[in-house]
């Protein structure tokens, strides 16, 4: 992290400090169903609170789309985060001009405020300069704690990096560090579990992590269009013929990078898409057409623990299969399992991130027994694929 700029090396006593957060967190009948990502931000809060700075938290919440409307309101979220950070958290009902400007002067050392949804103000996501200085003029330092939207250069997460001295937050500096140890200077082998429904969506993070990773393990419905590109047939199979070109491409490239691609042996297939609908396990080979292939088969899953077992280091985003519905979840929550025992047993470095992946890793109740697992869903997948964040980029030294 010398290569970037922390809390460490702030100066945060009696300070306005413009802290960017991610509590764009789930709800269900008006209550936080999930506070994940407000436990994420809470170390740096009490951090800086503790050091005499004043908090001023910036956060988005939903996507509104004309201005103020109720159920976008951060108000919602005062109460649950002043729970878990365990002290009073003030509100305005705005992020800039006089309300916000009142309730910050208004702030004393070590207290604690949350403006208003920042994404209620079109200037936020076109990084408007006008809304820059506005947010602007009610801090003296800005913090970037929100990984999870590094990949926007919007106002609040890199337009104001350039207006006042800025720094990583705890959590973003956690994020980075997982990040940089898993993909930029790894110990290897580093193995990589990549799964999904399409390839369509990860052509890029294919391409960049063949050139990367030692070895590169493809499941969920994007392995069905790399054996469909081998002229294997698949049945029923949710499958992407169109790109059999360019699984056929990232196969030679793999090659050429002497980068290992292991695709299921075995399958389970069922006729019907549905909890606990009749299946069987058949060899890729044999996949009846009249079946569609919804989970990874025994063998398959032999060998990914295999892999997993000679691996140093390794990077997990997508599900093996449907494992929203059983018995379709088996093999992914058998191989995360796994995973999960090699790093207490093994000292494997296992970083996983992406929506789907954090939800399967919860379903198979190992998520805080990897090393990391990153909250950030389009941001963490970005990374993977090798491309610059605004977000993080803007905090370099």
């Amino acid at each position: 992290m010398n290569a970037f700029k922390t809390l460490d090396d702030a100066s945060l006593s009696a300070r306005r400090v413009l802290v960017r957060v991610d509590l764009n967190v789930p709800m269900e009948g008006g209550a936080v169903s999930d506070d994940t990502r407000i436990r994420a931000v809470v170390p740096t809060i009490r951090e800086i609170a503790d050091k005499g700075g004043r908090v001023v938290l910036l956060a988005h919440f939903g996507r509104p789309k004309d201005g103020p409307e109720a159920k976008f309101s951060l108000a919602q979220i005062v109460a649950p985060l002043a729970e878990r950070v365990g002290r009073p958290v003030a509100f305005a009902a705005d992020c800039i001009g006089p309300v916000a400007a009142d309730a910050v002067a208004a702030l004393k050392d070590g207290d604690i405020l949350l403006l208003e949804n920042t994404r209620f103000h079109k200037g936020e996501e076109k990084n408007d300069p006008a809304f820059v200085e506005a947010l602007a003029a009610l801090g003296d330092v800005y913090v970037n704690d929100a990984f999870a939207t590094a990949h926007r250069a919007h106002a609040s997460t890199e337009g104001l990096a350039h207006q006042l001295p800025a720094y990583a937050g705890r959590c973003m500096q956690g994020e980075i560090e997982a990040l940089e140890k898993a993909l930029g200077s790894p110990e290897r082998p580093v193995l990589a579990v990549v799964g999904g429904a399409k390839v369509s969506s990860k052509i890029d993070l294919l391409e960049n992590l063949v050139g990367k990773v030692d070895i590169l393990v493809i499941g969920g419905g994007m392995a069905n269009t790399f054996l469909a590109a081998q002229g294997i047939a698949v049945g029923k199979s949710l499958c992407e013929h169109d790109l059999a070109e360019t699984a056929r491409r990232i196969l030679d490239k793999a090659k050429t990078a002497r980068c290992d691609i292991v695709l299921p042996v075995d399958a389970v297939v069922a006729r019907e898409f549905k909890a606990g609908a009749d299946n069987e396990v058949v060899p890729v080979g044999a996949v009846p057409a009249d079946a569609m292939i919804l989970d990874v088969g025994p063998k398959s899953v032999a060998a990914i623990a295999a892999r997993i077992d000679g691996a140093r280091t390794l990077v997990w985003n997508g599900p093996l299969g449907a494992f929203e519905i059983e018995p379709f979840d088996r093999a992914t929550v058998a191989a995360a399992r796994h995973a999960a025992e090699r790093t207490r047993s093994a000292g494997l470095l296992t970083v996983a991130g992406g929506g789907d992946t954090v939800a399967a890793l919860n379903h198979a109740g190992v998520a805080e027994a990897f090393s990391y697992v990153s909250t950030a869903g389009g941001a963490f997948l970005e990374w993977l694929e090798g491309k610059p964040l605004p977000g993080v980029e803007i905090l370099r030294k």
